[in-house]
């Protein structure tokens, strides 16, 4: 268990946090989550101990271990091929085993009946029943099987770790975390890095992670999959929510509607109670009223709301129409230094289409956007641009070519020479440049800010085929929803590589997979495309594997095949079992749900009421009220740990 007790950080007069405490307890799923500089990265770094607080902050359990994964990590001063980097983590078992190995040699040639010999016996037996607990010849499997899983290729376990590039390194890093298996893993933007494969092999493993794990993300897929409870950080606070991020939205939307009504109501008394003050100061009949009014206001906790994200939107510049055929590609082929990047492939695109190209990181999708783009040239085949094609490209180094002279208003004005200056501040504000943040001068920008810059302005640029390489990387989640519902309503043609599933989902109408130099369209959006990869897991596992019908059974003269009457009456028997097993849970689900439906109810009528401003005037009523408002809300939050709790056991009896 990890505990943070009363953390309170200010700068200036602004608090990063107020007077924080909290615990995290074994097996806690937690996603943590607020606008960009709410303090989450650096909560993280006070949790891992690499960001410095007073002394009793924070505490940790004897034996409770944390890991922690930043969003840039350095590579370890190391010349040693990847696989034995990440055997570190396993320094101790492996050196166990050395000594095991080199006990059992000198006790081979040692005498039995001299006392170095009683002594090497002893050493043994301690030695031995430590490895006892460990799968020390497990290790190098369980290794290959993580980092293949994070993406590296068997060529890459031979490589020194020297030769691999930042996002590789993370992956690495990330790799001895898992293996480790720590108490709390504490994880800053933990798929930046990875391709969609390498994303959804980690949300599985992360799924039967048994420890503790809190986790910075704006992939609201991957949050909805992890974690069980969300905390968000604003205005130096953090309030918990139990459920995942969708459960979050939800909850969160309804707790504002309750905040707004008692700040409405607050202010009214502050009003009313200034107007007392006001009105009779200078009357001594009303003097003792009035000192005690003041003190009524010094002595109230002010309500404070959180932010709301302004509600932006925008359209992208009308394109002009273009023909029927957007792209057509034939037999392309593009190669770097000898090595086959892609070839032979063949590509049609339709005006309208929007296709998200997945693949794993090195397929060559970057390579094929700035193909299309014209930004480099292939060594074969031919890539035509339909009749009135406009296009226009955003990739990751566009954010080197700003001019650092220019402020960020004036680096969008140039590009965006139709846009009014309230329409380009509403598009930046959308890209988390808000007020005063407009008149920075590029070359004070963060890599992340300059990114956003030069997304937006690209998307400032009329054009009707539009190629973009991660456009969301630096995007926190109301922005990615802004850009996300612009590209569902844009008319033109859209190829975006990206591995933001929920992004993608509600625009992308085919995916492009590009792997083994070639590339394959599928039909739909994302969900689509990994439902029917799975389809083809299974078939081809289902292919290879020897067919189950043909059990056979040992019998007096040989074997003998099962018959299908058989297996139907052991496959009724499961079934049968399985459903005695569930009967149990299935009553609690059921017991669960009809008091939850009640309670939910009351919660709604309780909201309606305190929605009321005239609940406020009457403090018993509103008392009353509040106090059973909390008390349903708790009910509530036990009758769906119980839901869940029971929903879990009857899946997994059902797989079983």
């Amino acid at each position: 268990m990890l505990s943070v007790n009363h953390l309170d950080i200010r700068y200036g007069n602004k608090h990063l946090f107020r007077d924080l405490s909290f615990q995290i307890h074994e097996g806690n799923r937690i996603g943590l989550i607020g606008v960009n500089g709410a303090g989450k990265s650096s909560l993280l770094k006070i949790m891992a101990g690499v960001a410095d607080t007073d002394d009793g902050v924070v505490s940790r359990s004897k034996h409770f271990s944390v890991a922690y994964l930043p969003q840039e990590t350095i590579a370890p001063a190391s010349d040693q091929l990847l696989i034995d980097e990440v055997r570190l983590v396993f320094a101790e078992t492996l050196n166990l085993q050395e000594e095991a190995d080199r006990l059992h040699e000198l006790l081979g040639h040692g005498d039995p009946e001299s006392g170095e010999f009683a002594k090497l016996l002893k050493r043994q037996g301690e030695v031995l029943e430590k490895l006892e607990s460990t799968d020390v010849y497990g290790i190098d499997a369980r290794i290959e099987k993580v980092l293949l899983g994070l993406g590296f290729s068997h060529l890459d376990l031979t490589k020194p770790v020297s030769t691999f590039s930042g996002g590789w390194v993370t992956r690495m890093m990330l790799a001895k975390m898992l293996l480790a298996a720590p108490s709390l893993l504490l994880l800053d933007e933990p798929t930046n890095h990875l391709d969609l494969s390498s994303l959804t092999w980690l949300e599985d493993f992360l799924i039967t992670y048994d420890g503790a794990m809190v986790i910075v993300s704006h992939d609201r897929a991957f949050l909805d999959r992890v974690s069980r409870m969300t905390w968000e950080v604003s205005l130096g606070r953090l309030t918990r929510y139990k459920g995942n991020y969708t459960f979050y939205l939800r909850e969160k939307e309804e707790r504002r509607a309750i905040e707004r009504a008692a700040y409405e109501n607050q202010q009214a008394r502050i009003k009313q109670t200034t107007r007392f003050i006001e009105r009779f100061r200078a009357k001594s009949t009303k003097a003792k009223q009035v000192q005690s009014r003041v003190k009524q206001l010094e002595k109230m906790e002010l309500i404070e709301l959180a932010e709301d994200e302004q509600l932006i939107r925008f359209q992208f510049p009308k394109p002009p129409p273009s023909g029927r055929d957007v792209l057509q590609i034939e037999d392309l082929s593009k190669s770097f230094d000898g090595q086959v990047v892609f070839q032979g492939v063949n590509l049609q695109l339709q005006r309208g289409d929007k296709v998200a190209m997945v693949g794993v990181n090195g397929a060559g999708k970057s390579t094929f956007l700035k193909v299309v783009s014209g930004e480099l040239i292939p060594e074969a085949g031919e890539l035509k641009l339909g009749h009135n094609v406009e296009l226009s490209y955003f990739g990751q180094h566009q954010a080197r070519e700003l001019a650092g002279s220019l402020s960020v208003l004036d680096t969008l004005s140039l590009a965006a020479e139709d846009m009014t200056i309230t329409r380009m501040r509403s598009l930046l504000g959308a890209f988390l440049f808000r007020g005063e943040d407009v008149e920075k001068k590029v070359e004070v920008l963060s890599g992340g800010e300059k990114s956003r810059l030069a997304l937006a302005r690209m998307i400032s640029m009329p054009a009707n085929f539009m190629l973009l390489d991660e456009p969301t990387n630096h995007l926190d989640m109301s922005s990615q929803e802004v850009l996300q519902e612009a590209m569902a309503q844009y008319d033109g043609t859209i190829m975006v590589v990206s591995h933001n599933r929920y992004f993608l989902d509600s625009f992308v109408t085919k995916v492009l997979e590009v792997h083994d130099h070639g590339v394959t369209l599928y039909e739909g959006n994302i969900a689509d495309y990994l439902h029917k990869k799975q389809q083809e897991k299974e078939a081809l596992a289902a292919a290879v594997q020897p067919n189950k019908k043909a059990k056979t059974t040992d019998k007096s003269n040989g074997e003998s095949r099962l018959s299908r009457k058989e297996q139907r009456k052991l496959e009724a028997a499961a079934r049968q079992e399985r459903s005695k097993k569930a009967g149990p849970w299935k009553k609690k689900v059921q017991e669960a749900e009809k008091k939850i439906e009640s309670l939910e109810k009351l919660k709604e009528e309780l909201e309606t009421k305190m929605a009321n401003p005239e609940l406020y005037k009457d403090e018993t009523a509103w008392s009353e009220t509040s106090a059973k408002y909390d008390k349903c809300k708790r009910q509530l939050e036990r009758n769906y740990e119980q839901w869940e709790q029971a929903q879990e056991e009857i899946d997994r009896i059902n797989s079983l």
